[in-house]
Order: structure tokens, then sequence, then C-alpha cells
């Protein structure tokens, strides 16, 4: 595109940036005792290559309280060797790169600080952490300003480019910042001025330290999404301040770990949050970064364009395909890898507190290990399987050198990204589907639809070698009165291929069943094309507006043997999709057994009581079991095989994308 409005130059007081494509800070759990590694090097590098404009790395500690030692360390002199082998690695490849340093507070967890009590400005408890801080004195503020400010020092030690400080996510200086967590009655207390302070004297004090030429950004909230918190208005003053104080540009984010409203998740609509972006840019006169579920550049392109934001942050974008600003600048945007915002490998292994990975790219955080090299010997694949399982060892393989033929036995690649994206706000996962799809067509694989693979068509083919990617079969529960014809599986329903009445039962709480749920409940409901159009017009009040977009014209109910719904959904998205089901009203029957369907319902044991559940349509959502007719009989030919994904075991999609990656790079 002549005069790309994302590939223009942009300067950053003296710094001046290639592209408008950030990298925001993400935290990676890749570090041991807060040194940098070689894997963490390795990664930052690879989105380097790819082209990106600015990487933001953190956050950063600024003393043994402020983070755990999984991340970057930035609180000791000793860990300036490392910051600075970071910072070459990423400059050597042509992107700026800076450092964010943050205090987590309140937010810190005390077995990751040395079983230290987290600190904040009042000892009021962390839902996130079900911890209790302790109240900062006065002296002990003038200590973390002054950690910060030896951070920084050691940060431009390093050679990083500039430092960015998070003010934000309900953090310690956000927590400073807002009337929900600051009680304090003495300077730093009281009024949004008090408030503000603390945060103000940190950059005052780091801009003192490293000159004026120095790039200072702050990542702050538009709103934090908290009720009786900091709204638009408030920290819109804050902006100002912040310029006014020497900082240099701006790095909106939004919302707290603790808000209600989604954030990161795949129902969020791209590029929502840009409209905080554009009322800060609109009051300050510095560079405004946007960023939340900008992932894709079409996205971004438009948002700079149109004025909402200076520069477009992509996260997990990048995470997903580091090479994503390369291929929008060539004009190959049709080859790029959508993050889907599932949070699987990257919000899920963080609080699980392992190193973050991703769902569409398996050599994420791996970049060296699962590189792919050239075989010494090419061989001639048989995958069998377009999944994504599948997709992914046919990539893999060809990407090693060898012949590949991909075998499906429906007429379209995509298996069961096909059924995870049929719920509303999941949609990104047919994205996924179409993407690996595309890049399976422009890798050179030979693909064959609607063509079952047996025994017989392997020996034709004889291949050197057979990937078996046949997935897995719905479950059908020994419950009497399972072969009514109102009966129907969950994965039926959700590739649309059977009808259901005004009133469901679903059976079985785990996701498939909670995505069925949310599927059907969502049925009858207004589009956001339609919401819009009657709001602007007032053609109805929107308290019923809001009714008429939530409540659908099903009622469907959800039974679940176990005490907890969705326990096989990741935390990132679990609350989410619970929220939606309440929202919606879908009924939720936990610690609930089938014993029978009827013609007109399903008779259950609830709590140890039997009673019955009226309904049109019984939606079977009871588990999977692996589909893997060929492997015996191609052992026992001798014909060498692997299988991945649901073939081998019942897993999650990223275990289907990594598993079906390795198997292709294991043939050699």
């Amino acid at each position: 595109m002549k005069n790309d409005p994302l590939f223009q130059p942009i300067q950053i007081n003296g710094m001046t940036i290639s592209n408008r494509i950030v990298m925001p800070a993400m935290y990676m759990v890749m570090c041991r005792d807060y040194e940098v590694t070689d894997r963490l090097i390795d990664f930052y590098a690879e989105r380097a290559k790819g082209g990106a404009g600015l990487i933001i790395v953190g956050f950063a500690t600024v003393d043994e309280r402020s983070g755990g030692p999984s991340g970057i360390g930035a609180h000791d002199d000793r860990f300036v060797p490392g910051l600075r082998r970071l910072a070459d690695a990423v400059k050597d490849h042509g992107a700026r790169c800076m450092v964010q340093l943050n205090h987590a507070g309140r937010y810190a967890l005390s077995r990751q600080i040395g079983k230290q009590q987290p600190v904040a400005p009042s000892p009021l408890p962390s839902r996130l952490t079900r911890e209790t801080p302790r109240e900062l004195t006065l002296d002990e503020i003038g200590q973390v300003v002054s950690s910060f400010v030896a951070a920084a020092r050691r940060i431009q030690e390093a050679g990083f480019d500039g430092v960015e400080v998070l003010s934000g996510t309900g953090y310690l200086i956000s927590e400073f910042l807002s009337p929900l967590t600051n009680q304090r009655t003495d300077d730093y207390g009281g009024s949004l001025e008090n408030r503000m302070r603390f945060g103000l004297d940190v950059v005052r004090a780091i801009r003192k330290q490293v000159g004026n030429e120095f790039p200072l950004l702050v990542r702050m909230n538009g709103n934090d999404f908290m009720p009786g918190g900091n709204g638009r208005e408030e920290l819109q003053t804050y902006a100002r301040a912040l310029e006014e104080a020497g900082v240099d540009a701006l790095n909106i984010n939004v919302g707290w770990h603790e808000a209600r409203v989604p954030q990161i998740v795949a129902s969020v609509p791209r590029g929502v949050f840009a409209y905080l972006a554009r009322g800060i840019k609109e009051r300050v006169g510095i560079p405004v970064i946007s960023g939340h579920r900008i992932s894709d550049p079409t996205i971004a392109r438009e948002l700079i364009a149109d004025g909402m934001c200076d520069m477009a942050a992509m996260g997990r974008a990048l995470l997903a395909d580091p090479r994503l600003p390369e291929k929008a600048k060539n004009g190959r945007e049709s080859e790029i890898i959508h993050c889907v915002a599932c949070g699987q490998g990257c919000f899920d292994h963080i609080f699980r507190e392992k190193p973050v990975e991703c769902l569409c790219n398996p050599q994420a955080g791996h970049e060296k290990e699962c590189a792919l090299s050239a075989s010494s010997d090419p061989r001639r694949i048989m995958v069998v399987g377009g999944g994504p399982a599948g997709m992914n060892a046919a990539l893999a393989a060809v990407g090693c050198g060898h012949s590949v033929t991909l075998y499906e036995k429906s007429g379209c690649l995509g298996g069961q990204l096909l059924l995870a994206g049929a719920p509303p706000g999941r949609e990104e996962f047919k994205e996924l589907a179409e993407d690996l799809a595309r890049r399976v067509v422009a890798a050179g694989i030979r693909v064959v639809t609607d063509k079952e693979v047996d025994i017989s068509l392997v020996e034709q083919e004889n291949p050197d070698a057979v990937v078996l990617a046949t997935g897995a079969t719905p479950l059908t529960p020994p419950i009497p009165g399972v072969d009514s014809p109102h009966v129907v599986q969950a994965w039926d329903v959700l590739a649309d291929n059977v009808l259901t009445g005004g009133s469901v039962v679903v059976i079985g709480g785990g996701a498939v069943g909670v995505e069925t749920a949310l599927y059907l409940a969502d049925k009858g409901t207004l589009s956001g094309e339609g919401l819009k159009f009657l709001l602007v017009n007032q053609a109805e009040d929107p308290k019923t507006l809001y009714e008429w977009a939530t409540h659908g014209s099903k009622q469907v109910t959800v039974i679940e043997m176990e005490d907890v719904i969705g326990k096989d959904i990741g935390l990132t998205t679990r609350w989410t999709m619970m929220q939606d089901l309440e929202r919606q009203g879908v009924a939720l029957k936990k610690r609930t057994k089938a014993l029978e369907i009827t013609s007109e319902g399903v008779k259950v044991d609830e709590n140890g009581k039997e009673s019955f559940l009226p309904c049109d349509t019984v939606v079977l959502a009871t588990g999977a079991t692996s589909f893997n007719p060929l492997q015996a009989s191609l052992e026992q030919k001798g014909i060498a095989c692997l299988a991945a994904g649901d073939a081998v075991r019942i897993g999650l999609a990223f275990d289907a994308v990594h598993q079906g990656f390795a198997a292709g790079r294991r043939i050699v």
C-alpha cells in the first residue's frame, strides 16, 4: 500500500522508529532468578527480525518485592550484562528496544518474593492474590521511587533505547492512583492530585536520572473498569500531568486484572478499546499508543489513519506470528497467522507459572530448538486428517524438505477448529483454520479432500511415513432413551447440521457443553449491527435493547455430574464464559446426573433428588474418544507412522497444534 500509515517512521523524543508497530511488554516467565536467558533473547530476536518497529520487554523488577524471579530483573547491577545481551539482540535486527519497569504492589505473590509481605498504599486485600499487603510508610515510598530511578539507570547503562513505566493494570502506581486501593490520609491520598503524586514522583525522578534525551514512556489505563475506581476523565487528567512531568509518549492499557469487563478474550471485538487512546490523544501533544486486541494489520492501519492513535501495540499478534510486520509491509497479509485470543499458551501458562507459548505458533518460546532444518533424506509423507494437528504436521514436514500429501475426509480443512469457532465471540478459531489452510496451499502441499483413507489407499500411495491426525469422535453415554430422535450430538449442533427446539437440555458441562449452550442461547438475540441501528435511531430504549442483545429465543439448561461447570476451560477464558452464561439466562445444574431421556425431557438426579427437566431437544456433550483406525494395521504391515492430537489422546487445540508440529519435525 502506497504511503501506508502503518509503515511511516515516527519519533519519540529523539528516537526514530521505522514503523508504527509496537510489541508491548509481556510477562514471559522465561527468566531464571531474574536473569535474562537465551530462550528470552531468542524469542525477542525473532520478533525483531520480523520487522516490529519498537519492542518493549518486561515487566522488569525495581526491587525484590516488585515481582517474581521468573521475570526480568532490573533491581541489581548484576543483571546489567544479561540486559545488555537482550538489548543488543533486538537492536542488531533493526528494532528499537525499551524495558518496562514495574512494581506489582499488592498483586505480588508472597511465595514469589522471598515470602515477604506484599506492599501497597493501603492494607486492603487483593481479590486476585487472596493476600493482604502491608501499607508503605512515607520513607518506604521514597525508597521505592529511588528503586525505580536505579533500575532506569541500569536500563540506560545496558544500552536500551528508552524506558517505560507501568502505571496501570492494578499494579503499585495505579494502586496509589485509585481511590479503591488508596485510603491514605497523607499527601499521597485523598484528592486526585494527591493520588497522582506517587506516579508523578517516579517519572520526574527517572527523567532527572536519565536526562532529557532518553525516551521515557508510561503505560497507563484509559479506564480501570473498576466500579468506584478511576474512569476516563480522571485518567485523562493524569495523562496531561504525565506529559507535563516530561513523559515522551503514552501507551494506553485497559482495565485491571480484577475488572469484570473482558479485555483479552476472543469475544472482545478487535480494536474496540481504541476509543480510550483517542480520548487521551485529543488531550495531549505527545504520541499515543493503543493496544488490546489489535491482532490484524488492517485494524492497526485504520486506527492510525483515523487518528485514534499514533502507534499500535500488537503483543499476542506477534507471539502468534513474529513475521506479521514483514508480511504486512510486503503485501503478504494473506500469509499471516492471526492470534485467536484463546489464552491457552500465554495467559493460562502465566497463571500456572509456566513459560509463555502459543496455540497458533508452536515455535513461540522455542525459536532455536524448534527451528526447521532441511532433511538430508527428503521423503514422501502422507498426513491423514486436515485438522490443526494434521495441518501443522504437514507444514513442519514440508518445512524440513519432505514431499507431503494431506488427506481430509470432509470437504474442507479445519477439523474441530471449525466447531470451536461456532459459538458467539469464538469465530477467530475459524480464522485460524483458514490461515493454516492458506499456508498449507502456499507451501505446495498436495491436498486431497472428500477422501477417507483406508489401508489400501496407503499401500497404493506407498509413502515413506504416515502421520495420523484423525482426531476424535463424540461419545454417546449409556442413558436409557439416548437413541430418541430429539437427541443430538453437540458437534452436530455446532456444525449447524441439526435443528433444535425452543427448550434445550445440554448433558455435559465441560468446554463443549458450555460452548454449545452459548451458541444456542445466542439464537434470536440482536446482532451488533442491528443493535447499533436501533440504538442510533432511538427506536427502543437502551434497557430493552440490552435485554434483546442478551436473551435469545431458546431456554437452555446445562447439567453436569461434577461440582464445577467448565472445569476443562482455561482460567483466562472460563470466567468470561461463565459470566456470559449467567447474563444470557442459561440454567446451570451441577451435581446432576441424567437418568433417562423421554419424549418430553430428561429425568435427572440432582443432589440425590430425582426431578424432571422438560425440553424439546437433548444435546449430548459428554466427551469424545480418540479415532485412530489405521495405526494398528500400518504397524502390522511395517509402514512407519506417527500419531498426533486427539488421535492419541483427547486434549486442547493447543495440544493438537504442538503435537502435530512435533510429529512433522520428527520425520527424518
